[in-house]
């Protein structure tokens, strides 16, 4: 009878690896203090972002807030209601009433009333007028007086 192999016992015929069987490594404290770290360094980074963008003076949503407030006012001052003077700037076929005070020497014309409605003309009482008209159907007519 033949002696034995000694790799009879091994999966498919190999040698054990050298330094006998591997064992699993337990996981270090080491390691899982340096994951955590990793873990709220990116948290905290997001964080601060979020509050940077919010909160930035320079940046993010109060620049965007600080933008739409400065066109809202920018718009407001092309939009005159009754008694308000104006200065029409622009060309005549889109002409533009900008608001100046009463007194100033810009001032062309005092704003009367506003017709709704689709081609509509100013009284006679009236020297100048500038119709609108929209897609949404808001039409309407401002009438001004010469100041």
């Amino acid at each position: 009878m033949s002696a034995p192999s000694p790799y009879q016992n091994q999966p498919h015929g190999y040698p054990p690896p050298p330094g006998g069987p591997q064992r699993r490594q337990q996981a270090s404290p080491l390691r899982g203090l340096i994951a955590a770290i990793v873990v709220l360094a990116i948290f905290g980074g997001g964080a601060w972002y979020v509050y940077k963008y919010n909160t930035d003076p320079n940046g993010g949503k109060a620049k965007a807030e600080a933008s739409q407030s400065a066109q809202a006012k920018e718009d407001k001052t092309h939009d005159p209601q009754e008694g308000d003077c104006v200065k029409i700037e622009g060309t005549k076929e889109d002409p533009l009433p900008t608001i100046v005070e009463c007194g100033s020497s810009e001032a062309e014309y005092k704003t009367g009333e506003r017709l709704y409605g689709p081609g509509k003309e100013c009284p006679a009482k009236y020297n100048y007028g500038i119709q609108y008209s929209s897609n949404r159907g808001a039409d309407y007519t401002m009438c001004f007086t010469k100041v």
